[in-house]
């Protein structure tokens, strides 16, 4: 049986069959809806109003007793089971708070010397050919191979079918405007699966005239929370221009596993394939208007990616990745050609995918190794990427180790009530009075509140605990009314009251502006998400016979890292007690690795060296992890030897009020 669906605002209407979800009806009907959690109703921020007609529940765990009596369902939990009217209120905005492309963040350099003038991957060859005749009847292919290896000293190479069909006419172009037979032909040279080695050049575009001149190449790190691409001039080896945005999977899930699960829906696949290729599309699209480029002078992509966004970006099935024993489709994917993706690139263009190690280290963590500079230091270091996952390599030039734990989308401002993205309006910073546990904030974009970002609630849980408001296992104390209290979901610490926030445009109207809080909850959240993470390293430094305190250096990659504030994380047991001199902030790792290895052969190869002898460990399938997850579920650790800077702060903090 099939019912039809109006969606408002708007009035568009969909035919469905009976049982489709609101979430599915919604999309087909061209509204957007997110679906932070890829539709598993965990997050709460799908919410729509039925007006008219039935529908069958299977889950409201995260609607008010409010929201439900004005109609509210949670669309991915929700199916149409008659003709109906609902009401789509405007989705959260995906921004993203972005230094200026001027600044030097955002004009790198390569971390490493490199000669890519030497061996460059592309090269353009300007050709005057000889017209074929009666007496001279050679081919059309092999006259161009004749004056290559004449004019240039190229003898052999190779071409895809969509060049050879476009050659003739190519050819003959320029003779049909009173010029001689001029052509120039754009030629990729050596191999990408084996950078070390000599392969055929092949023809990757031909065009009519002497029109050398720039040939482009692109670095895209392809993040689960955002998309980066660097412009680079692959003849001079030159930066151009950056340029960002969210990844626009993010609609679909907001970790890796809910976009996973969101890949076996039907059409899943396709869906997510096709939204980040659409992102990136849009952003080199960005980049050749403001550098007034021919996108198909872009003829090299290096991309960079965890093993799932780098299976999504491909269109290979994600699912064996999160299903025990955890296995890829292919940690090393050959390189394939834009036009088999659909990007908006010259159609020949190689993309190479970066190699990544095993389920849950990827590209992005061997670009950061090479990137970091790791792969060649004689330092005992640890590079660490926290976000979504928190992925981290121990060793030196000599040896490498990998692990990865699911640190959940906590950190990224998902699965918390108050939570949200570091965009404007996100509470970044807090400070809380000892004596009054009044709380101060610092907000993006210097305006009204909206909600709290990763970085703010590691400062506010660090706050929390240094001043007794929370204890060492995240229980509230519930005497320092009126800042603790018992909300909805239990008790919660307000950080702003309704009237100093602004309104939330992805909440019911009848709500409005509403207080900031964390809640006991989410502090439970926050804790096992750093406890994942510390007993992470420390796994991996006990499993090669070390302490953490024999690390040398930890550097600090990805967008959310540059954000943590060492003192503060190390207060809630995120980071290990050391010197903070020791620490190094990187950045966005990942797209730097993957812009150096598009601008050098060598440099492609020592990335591939890196991943090859990296041994990677699965901590599912390791006894330990566990013991040192348990461990670290409380603030900082059960065992406080281990942040003796943080228990000599608790020793000369005031008591805290009676708990209640």
């Amino acid at each position: 049986m099939t019912h039809h669906v109006i969606v408002n605002p708007g009035g568009r209407e969909v035919a469905v069959p009976a049982g489709t979800l609101l979430s599915s009806a919604v999309r087909q009907a061209g509204t957007e809806m997110n679906l932070p959690c890829g539709g598993q109703g965990r997050c709460g921020r799908c919410k729509v109003r039925v007006e008219a007609g039935q529908v069958q529940h299977k889950g409201e765990g995260r609607l008010s007793a409010e929201e439900r009596a004005e109609g509210y369902v949670l669309a991915c939990q929700t199916a149409v089971l008659s003709d109906m009217r609902v009401f789509v209120p405007p989705q959260e905005a995906i921004e993203r708070h972005l230094p200026s492309d001027k600044t030097a963040a955002e004009r790198p350099t390569l971390p490493v010397e490199c000669d890519w003038r030497s061996t460059p991957w592309v090269r353009q060859f300007a050709l005057t050919i000889e017209p074929p005749s009666l007496a001279d009847n050679t081919t059309d292919l092999e006259r161009l191979k004749r004056e290559l290896a004449r004019q240039h000293g190229l003898s052999e190479l190779t071409a895809n079918l969509p060049v050879l069909r476009r050659l003739a006419a190519t050819l003959r172009q320029s003779a049909a405007e009173g010029q001689p037979w001029q052509v120039t032909a754009v030629l990729e040279m050596g191999s990408w699966e084996r950078p070390g080695h000599d392969a055929l050049p092949r023809l990757v575009d031909l065009r009519a005239g002497d029109c050398t001149g720039r040939t482009c190449g692109v670095a895209i790190d392809i993040g689960t929370t955002s998309n980066v691409i660097y412009l680079a001039d692959l003849a001079s080896g030159q930066f151009i221009d950056s340029a960002a945005t969210y990844n626009g999977q993010i609609s679909c899930g907001e970790d890796v596993i809910s976009r996973i699960l969101y890949a076996r829906k039907e059409g899943g696949l396709e869906h997510l394939q096709r939204l980040v290729v659409e992102t990136i599309n849009g952003l080199l699209r960005q980049l050749a208007e403001r550098n007034s480029l021919d996108l198909n002078d872009i003829y090299v992509a290096t991309v960079a990616g965890n093993p799932t966004m780098i299976h999504l970006f491909l269109g290979l099935d994600p699912a064996f990745i999160r299903l025990e024993p955890y296995i890829p489709t292919a940690n090393f994917p050959p390189p394939v050609l834009a036009r088999e993706l659909g990007l908006a690139i010259n159609p020949e263009a190689t993309v190479d995918c970066l190699p990544g190690v095993g389920a849950y280290v990827g590209a992005d963590i061997t670009a950061g190794v090479l990137s970091s500079g790791m792969f060649k230091t004689d330092k005992l270091t640890l590079f660490i990427d926290v976000g979504t996952n928190g992925e981290m390599v121990l060793g030196n030039s000599d040896w490498l180790i990998s692990c990865a734990c699911s640190a959940g989308p906590a950190f990224e401002g998902a699965g918390v009530q108050c939570g949200m993205r570091a965009t404007v309006g996100a509470i970044d910073e807090v400070w809380v009075n000892a004596s009054t546990y009044e709380p101060t904030y610092h907000v993006i974009g210097e305006v009204k509140p909206r909600g709290i970002c990763g970085s703010g609630m590691i400062s506010l849980l660090a706050e929390l605990f240094l001043t007794g408001v929370v204890d060492k296992s995240g229980h509230l104390n519930r005497a320092l009314a009126p800042r603790v209290r018992l909300g909805e979901h239990g008790p919660e610490y307000v950080v702003a009251w309704a009237k100093e926030t602004e309104g939330q445009p992805d909440r019911p109207a009848s709500t409005g502006q509403r207080d900031i809080v964390l809640t006991e909850v989410d502090i439970s959240n926050l804790i096992r998400a750093k406890g994942a993470v510390y007993a992470g390293f420390s796994v991996l430094t006990s499993s090669v016979g070390i302490d953490l305190a024999d690390v040398e250096e930890v550097l600090i990659g990805g967008g959310f890292g540059k954000h943590i504030d060492i003192e503060k994380a190390i207060q809630i047991g995120l980071l290990p007690d050391m010197p903070w001199e020791r620490f190094r902030y990187l950045g966005n790792t990942s797209v730097l690795g993957a812009f150096t290895a598009l601008l050098c052969r060598e440099m492609r190869q020592e990335l591939v060296n890196a991943a090859r002898k990296m041994t990677y460990l699965e901590l599912s399938a390791d006894n330990r992890f566990m013991e040192q997850f348990t461990s670290a579920l409380f603030l900082p650790h059960t065992d406080t030897t281990v942040f003796p800077s943080v228990m000599r702060l608790l020793e000369h903090r005031p008591a805290p009020g009676k708990v209640a």
